[in-house]
């Protein structure tokens, strides 16, 4: 039997802590990858902000399965010390929460600049690894692990850190998805879904681009947790994330139609994939 959670990024759905609640109930999904909470990123929750955010998550029934941090999307020349204060904060919060992932990134302005992200790559790891909680690296546009060279790079040179699959941002810097899904599926922690066409670079619902979602779901063979981060409509916050366009070849009406048009999408996959929804898991 293979189980597989259902997250999402519930950001894109509503900025505000009740509409993400509310979002991720109405589509049975139990567990969020908190990026953005009240508008405020959630690394720079305070402690003390962040025990009322979990009282109320524990109250809806939400668990928040990884911290969707930022960390890593900064100049290779920043006062590493310095930022790994950060880090550490992080780890915290996600103690709080009960979270045993952090997403992050290996740095921009950073391709020259190997030996020195392989060594603050090890660093963060072995400060997540203190607090129970897995530092894993998301490959990402214009940061070092961007291309599925340098991950691999990364994953033969790094001890303890943990690995995110984004097929869209493997296609938006010109890789093959056959290509990554055979190099990378095996040694993927977990999945963002996440879909886009790669002739226009146009954010599509999963199935509809190039990133051959279904393939990746029909590859599992273990349990496995799928988050969602749809990037169907300009959300709150992207900004702060992603200093790009967006481009879309759907439209929808707010927010909230197009995170549930995104689950839809993907759990239409699943099912096509011979998974049944039972309780909050997808089960085949």
């Amino acid at each position: 039997m293979i189980k597989i959670k259902l997250c999402a990024f519930s950001d894109e759905a509503d900025a505000a802590l009740d509409g993400q609640i509310a979002a991720l109930k109405r589509n049975n999904l139990p567990y969020m990858e908190m990026r953005n909470v009240d508008g405020k990123n959630a690394t720079a929750l305070t402690i003390e902000e962040a025990k009322a955010v979990k009282e109320k998550l524990d109250a809806n029934g939400i668990q928040v399965w990884s911290i969707g941090s930022p960390i890593g999307k900064v100049d290779i020349n920043t006062d590493f010390d310095e930022y790994l204060k950060l880090v550490r904060h992080t780890c915290e919060l996600a103690n709080i929460f009960g979270a045993k992932k952090i997403r992050m990134f290996s740095f921009f302005k950073a391709y020259e600049e190997r030996e020195k992200v392989l060594r603050y790559l090890n660093a963060m790891a072995e400060i997540g690894a203190e607090y129970g909680v897995d530092m894993c690296h998301e490959n990402e546009k214009d940061i070092y692990g961007d291309t599925a060279e340098r991950v691999k790079d990364i994953m033969e040179n790094t001890k303890g850190l943990k690995f995110i699959y984004d097929p869209a941002n493997f296609l938006q810097c010109g890789e093959n998805a056959d290509d990554t899904l055979n190099a990378f599926h095996a040694k993927t922690d977990y999945f963002h879904i996440k879909d886009v066409v790669a002739a226009s670079g146009a954010i599509v619902p999963a199935g509809c681009g190039d990133g051959k979602i279904d393939e990746l779901v029909s590859r599992i063979t273990s349990d496995k947790t799928l988050t969602l981060e749809p990037h169907l409509t300009v959300f709150e916050g992207y900004a702060s994330i992603d200093n790009t366009e967006m481009k879309h070849e759907y439209t929808f009406s707010n927010a909230n139609e197009a995170f549930d048009a995104a689950v839809s999408a993907l759990k239409k996959i699943l099912v096509g994939a011979g998974y049944q929804e039972i309780g909050n898991e997808f089960v085949k």
